[in-house]
């Protein structure tokens, strides 16, 4: 029974070791990166990942050492204590200073896409509305302006232009939501109320899911959009198709 349960508590730290070795082979890793800053982001993931994987793999050592060496029975009389203060201190230190370094680390990467003061310039690209269970993406029309006749809405829909900084104004007309496309790394939540500007810079011609992960209501399993990224003379094509469509107001044949 001794090497039974010695041998059951060392594949556990065998098989996710291997896990994570082989995820990417297996198609179980993270998204190919298709952003400016989603290497920052993945870097802070790392970080942490190999934080938990080191005190992982040494305390599950730890215990299969304990479970084959204590195990036995022998007649050894155990030996009872009352605590350590140099042990209590010293794993509540330890861990204290790593998450000092994650935040110290993060940082950087947390005011270049977060802070205000660090968007890019211009003016957002659209506005974008989530709601019970659906994304509607607004552009300006022919005036530039928001909030005027000639605004374009794109349900479900956001094209936008490839390798530029884009600010978007992201809203929530009901419950809380969440902006998430994976592959860009860029996750906000969209919060009644508020108007949350966010930006981004896409590197990859494609189309990307957009997903809301935050639980918003029983149709959130189909609350899916697409972010389309294509080039400057393509977008610029869509939007002028998406401006004839607005003025002909409905009466004049589209090709």
């Amino acid at each position: 029974m001794r090497l039974l349960m010695t041998l059951l508590l060392f594949l556990l730290p065998t098989l996710g070791v291997w896990t994570f070795y082989t995820a990417a082979d297996n198609g179980w890793w993270m998204p190919e990166a298709t952003s400016t800053f989603a290497s920052d982001i993945d870097d802070l993931f790392y970080l942490i990942m190999w934080m938990v994987a080191f005190f992982f793999v040494a305390t599950e050592g730890l215990l299969v050492y304990f479970v084959f060496k204590y195990a036995k029975d022998d007649g050894t009389k155990a030996v009872y204590s009352h605590g350590n203060h140099k042990l209590e201190l010293a794993w509540t230190l330890i861990p204290g200073l790593m998450l000092l370094w994650i935040a110290f680390a993060q940082m950087g990467t947390w005011a270049k896409i977060k802070y205000r003061g660090n968007l890019p310039e211009g003016e957002p690209i659209a506005h974008v509305w989530a709601s019970q269970f659906d994304w509607r993406m607004q552009y300006p029309g022919a005036d530039g302006v928001f909030g005027t006749w000639d605004d374009i809405e794109s349900p479900h829909l956001f094209k936008v232009p490839a390798d530029e900084d884009l600010v978007f104004i992201l809203h929530s007309r009901d419950v809380l939501h969440s902006f998430f496309v994976p592959q860009f790394r860029l996750k906000q939540d969209a919060v009644p109320g508020m108007a949350i500007p966010m930006w981004f810079n896409a590197t990859k011609n494609g189309t990307y899911d957009l997903i809301c992960a935050e639980l918003c209501g029983w149709g959130h399993y189909k609350m899916a959009g697409r972010v389309e990224v294509v080039s400057r003379d393509e977008y610029d094509a869509w939007m002028a198709e998406q401006q004839a469509i607005v003025m002909s107001n409905g009466t004049e044949e589209q090709s």
